[in-house]
């Protein structure tokens, strides 16, 4: 199975103080699904952020598509991201826009025309179960629908690569497993799959699931086939 992402000895720093993350060292396949768990604190959120291109490492390098990110110019990191998708913890969505344009702006970027983007965009609206939001604007959607578009959004274009914090935070249960389906069939297709999340009935709902854990900014607990560098040294 090929490799979508390596990271080798990465340590990420804000400021002066001590690493947020210390001497990662993991590769992720194409086309695997993982759960990335850890106490809140433990580094997870900054973990996806080196992930979705949103932040570069302090240390260390990483390969992303077969492509060295630390030293890739920045004029080319807007390519890659498309390449990625995005599931906040804030979800970020365009507040000038309806539920329905919030999921159609992946698409629209990459030039889908309108006639051709409604089915699709229609189709996420159903599984969600939004469709009578359709037109709704963040600001009069509930925090678990607003979560509900921002995850739509993310998938719709079949990303290679799709990183999820927290993405059924705000939802019950019924919910939270329809998105978890609705990740399986995107991994189905091939697209390789990172969810951060505190819920650990998730993890048994993905049946080739592996966990990739956190632990004051450190990867412990071999599992799935992902290496893991000797535990040494402070937490940082």
């Amino acid at each position: 199975m090929a490799t979508i992402v390596q990271f080798e000895n990465v340590g990420l720093r804000y400021g002066p103080g001590p690493e947020t993350l210390s001497d990662l060292t993991f590769s992720l396949d194409e086309g695997a699904f993982y759960f990335l768990t850890g106490a809140s604190g433990a580094g997870k959120t900054s973990l996806l952020k080196l992930l979705y291109l949103a932040q570069r490492p302090s240390r260390g390098a990483i390969r992303l598509f077969d492509a060295d990110i630390v030293t890739l110019p920045r004029a080319r990191l807007p390519g890659f991201r498309r390449r990625i998708g995005v599931v906040f913890q804030d979800f970020r969505l365009v507040p000038h826009l309806s539920a329905f344009d919030n999921i159609a702006l992946p698409l629209r970027i990459a030039g889908v025309t309108d006639d051709q983007l409604r089915p699709p965009v229609e189709e996420m609206l159903h599984w969600v179960g939004l469709t009578d939001r359709a037109n709704a604007l963040p600001a009069t959607l509930s925090g678990g629908e607003q979560q509900r578009v921002a995850i739509a959004r993310a998938v719709i274009g079949r990303p290679e690569l799709l990183v999820a914090d927290e993405p059924t935070g705000n939802v019950d249960q019924e919910m939270a497993t329809r998105l978890i389906t609705l990740f399986e069939a995107l991994n189905k297709l091939g697209t390789t799959i990172v969810v951060a999340t505190h819920d650990f009935n998730l993890l048994g709902k993905v049946a080739d699931g592996q966990m990739l854990r956190l632990e004051k900014g450190r990867l412990a607990d071999p599992t799935g086939g992902l290496r893991y560098p000797p535990r040494h040294g402070g937490a940082g």
